[in-house]
C-alpha cells in the first residue's frame, strides 16, 4: 500500500513574485510577444553573458529554428546522441535531414567526441550536442571536430541552465544553444524556450520563428508601427508570449536560490548511495559545473538482484514519483524501423538505459522528503547481500 503523501518527481517552484508579474502583465495591452518578452531576452542573455537571445515557445522550437536558419535539409546529415528525448532527433527529420547517432561516454552519458569524429561523412552538416541531465558535453573536442570538418555546432541545452563548461556558462558562445523552460526544468515559463547565439544569426532565426515575416508582430501593432510586412521565408509560429516571459523574469532571478537547493539534495543523495556497490552514481567532471536538472543513478546488476523496473515499482508503491531519462532514440519504433537499428548498435546507451532511473530533484524537496526517497531506494534496491558498504 502507498505510504505517505505523493512526492512528485519535479513540480514547478512558483512564488508570489511570479504570480504578481503575470497578473500585472495581464492588466496591460500586451499579453503575446511584446516588451516583457524583449526584457526577458535581454536579462537571459546578460545572465549567461551570451551575445544574444531569442525567446521561443519551446526548446524544440529553438532546435528546429536553428536547423532551418542554417539551411540544413534533404541530403544532409546531423550527428547527435541516442541518449536524449525524441525532440532532438525529430527536428532533424522535420527539416528533411538524416539523423546519425553516436554512442555516449560511460560516465556522463554525453555524446562521445571520438565516436562523433568517426561518424562524420561528406554529407554531415552539423552536430547537436546534448548536455545530458545538466552535465556539459565535451565542447572543446566537439568544437574541434566541427571546425575541422566545417560543421555547425548546435547545443541542446534543455537541461543545462545554469551549467558551466571551463568557467563559461552553457549558451555564452556564438553558436546556437537551445534552452527549455518546460514545467519540470530548473526554471520555467510553463512552456517556453530560448535560443542563444550570434546576433546576426538570431536576427534571421527571429524572422523564421514568426512566419518568416519581415518585421515583428508586436512592432506592427505598437504605437507608430506600420501595418506593412512581407513573407520572406515559409516560417513557423514559435514566438513566446509576454505572459510566459513574466514568469521567466522572476524564475531567472531566483535561479541561484534554486540551484543551491538542488546541489544540497544531490550532495545528500551522493553521500547516502555512494557507500554501496549496488549504485553507479552520476558524475561531475572537475572542469564543469553541473546544472543537476536530473539525478540519474544506475543499478549494478552484479551487486543487486533488483532491476530498474523493480525499483521504479517499489518507489511508486511508496508514493514517490520517479522516471526514466531516456528511452534511447534507436529503440523507438519510428527510428528503429526506418534505420534498421538493433538495441546493441549503441551498446553504452542501451546498457545505461536498462539500469538507470531519475529520482526526485527540485527546490521544493524538504530534508525529510530527501530522507524518505533515500530510505525507499535502499529498502527496495538492497537485499541483504547488497547492504554492506563498499570495501575501504
Amino acid at each position: 500500500m502507498p505510504t505517505g503523501e505523493f512526492l512528485p518527481f519535479s513540480p514547478p517552484c512558483i512564488g508570489e513574485d511570479e504570480i504578481a508579474e503575470v497578473a500585472a502583465t495581464l492588466r496591460t495591452d500586451w499579453i503575446t510577444t511584446g516588451p516583457k518578452t524583449k526584457q526577458f531576452e535581454r536579462e537571459f542573455a546578460d545572465y549567461l553573458n551570451a551575445p544574444g537571445a531569442l525567446a521561443l515557445n519551446s526548446c524544440t522550437a529553438g532546435l528546429h529554428t536553428a536547423l532551418a536558419t542554417l539551411g540544413i535539409g534533404p541530403g544532409d546529415e546531423v550527428i547527435t546522441t541516442p541518449m536524449t528525448f525524441a525532440a532532438t532527433v525529430n527536428v532533424i527529420e522535420q527539416v528533411g535531414a538524416r539523423p546519425v547517432l553516436a554512442d555516449v561516454e560511460p560516465d556522463t552519458l554525453n555524446m562521445d567526441p571520438a565516436r562523433v569524429e568517426a561518424a562524420v561523412t561528406p554529407r554531415t552538416r552539423a552536430l547537436i550536442a546534448v548536455h545530458y541531465a545538466g552535465h556539459p558535453a565535451e565542447l572543446d573536442a566537439l568544437r574541434a571536430t566541427a571546425d575541422r570538418h566545417g560543421l555547425a555546432l548546435i547545443e541542446d541545452a534543455a537541461h543545462a541552465i545554469p551549467a558551466r563548461y571551463r568557467g563559461r556558462y552553457i549558451g555564452s558562445g556564438d553558436n546556437p544553444a537551445a534552452f527549455s523552460f518546460y514545467a519540470t526544468k530548473n526554471m520555467t515559463t510553463a512552456e517556453g524556450g530560448m535560443l542563444t547565439g550570434d546576433p546576426d544569426f538570431l536576427d534571421r532565426a527571429r524572422m523564421i520563428s514568426l512566419h518568416g515575416m519581415s518585421r515583428d508582430a508586436w512592432k506592427r501593432y505598437d504605437q507608430g508601427g506600420s501595418w506593412r510586412y512581407e513573407i520572406v521565408y515559409p516560417g513557423f509560429k514559435y514566438n513566446m508570449t509576454d505572459v510566459q516571459a513574466a514568469l521567466g523574469l522572476w524564475q531567472l532571478r531566483r535561479l541561484a536560490e534554486f540551484q543551491r537547493r538542488r546541489r544540497a539534495v544531490v550532495a545528500r543523495y551522493q553521500a547516502a548511495f555512494g557507500v554501496y556497490d549496488a549504485f553507479q552514481l552520476p558524475v561531475e567532471r572537475p572542469h564543469v559545473e553541473h546544472a543537476w536538472h536530473l539525478y540519474v543513478p544506475r543499478l549494478r546488476p552484479e551487486a543487486t538482484d533488483v532491476t530498474r523496473d523493480d525499483l521504479l515499482a517499489g518507489l511508486a508503491a511508496r508514493n514517490i514519483g520517479a522516471s526514466v531519462h531516456f528511452i534511447p532514440i534507436h529503440l523507438h519504433p519510428y527510428y528503429r524501423d526506418k534505420y534498421g537499428y538493433a538495441p546493441e548498435d549503441f551498446p553504452i546507451a542501451y546498457d545505461a538505459f536498462t539500469r538507470l532511473l531519475s529520482l526526485p530533484l527540485h527546490p521544493r524537496l524538504r530534508d525529510d522528503d530527501v530522507e524518505r526517497v533515500i530510505d525507499a531506494v535502499l529498502e527496495v534496491a538492497l537485499p541483504a547481500r547488497a547492504r554492506l558498504p563498499k570495501a575501504a
